[in-house]
């Protein structure tokens, strides 16, 4: 068997990885698994990403963190001007920024649907759109995942999130869509539609009601949430050139929550 053969076949040295809302939680763990595989890393964070950063440079990979607004078309194109100052390049998108509210139509207001809408999927395709043109630019063959949901598939209980699952409904329609019309740039689009993941997001009472908690653990044939690492395989897969074939794809990762 040839050395190296699978580090050569999933390798990212010498790619550069856009990771949005990297500044905690599932873009934080991609964004950090992604420069283990060996990617460059840039970060897209309302907020700043400096804790992602320091710890993707404590194990000897590098990063940048861009404060940029995915929803707001100028910061995403400053944003991009940024990485290419810094790393002249752009390879991988990894589109991970979102919001969800747990309320029913009569509890949440038409600001905070159009909100979850707006950073859900207009803030990916913003992102993917401007991504693509930087690509394009320079000749990339890239590769941009976003980040769907089992909820774009499924109608999750007992809460209720109807923005939510819309939107994400949205975000793999689109990326099969921008598949189809980015095929001949030789950049592929695809998705990954994660189940509960374990982030502060989704087991701190603070964010979620211990009722839902307590509702969610036998609905899971596998009776746990899943870590965010469990995310990151398919992610680097998707990336790298392993998956060159692969194209306008939905992959779910939910420990077989939909499949019953």
């Amino acid at each position: 068997m040839k050395e190296n053969y699978l580090q050569e076949m999933f390798t990212l040295e010498g790619k550069v990885a856009l990771v949005t809302g990297a500044g905690r939680g599932i873009g934080q763990v991609v964004a950090r698994d992604l420069a283990r595989a060996g990617a460059d890393i840039a970060i897209f964070s309302r907020s700043g990403a400096d804790e992602t950063v320091k710890l993707i440079e404590s194990e000897g990979g590098k990063a940048v963190s861009i404060i940029a607004d995915c929803t707001k078309e100028d910061a995403v194109r400053e944003g991009m001007k940024k990485i290419l100052e810094v790393y002249g390049k752009l390879d991988i998108v990894v589109n991970n920024a979102g919001v969800c509210y747990h309320k029913g139509i009569f509890e949440a207001s038409v600001e905070e649907f159009r909100e979850c809408l707006d950073i859900n999927l207009t803030g990916e395709y913003i992102v993917a759109r401007e991504a693509a043109r930087v690509m394009i630019d320079l000749g990339i063959p890239g590769s941009i995942i976003n980040i769907a949901s089992i909820s774009g598939r499924i109608v999750n209980i007992p809460q209720n999130q109807a923005a939510y699952n819309a939107s994400k409904a949205g975000v793999m329609h689109m990326t099969r869509s921008l598949a189809v019309e980015l095929v001949d740039h030789n950049i592929r689009v695809n998705s990954i539609s994660p189940g509960y993941i374990a982030t502060p997001m989704s087991v701190d009472p603070n964010f979620v009601e211990p009722e839902l908690l307590e509702a969610w653990k036998p609905l899971m044939p596998m009776h746990r949430m899943a870590k965010p690492d469990e995310l990151c395989g398919a992610i680097i897969w998707l990336a790298s050139g392993a998956s060159s074939y692969t194209n306008g794809v939905d992959i779910v990762i939910d420990g077989l929550y939909t499949a019953i």
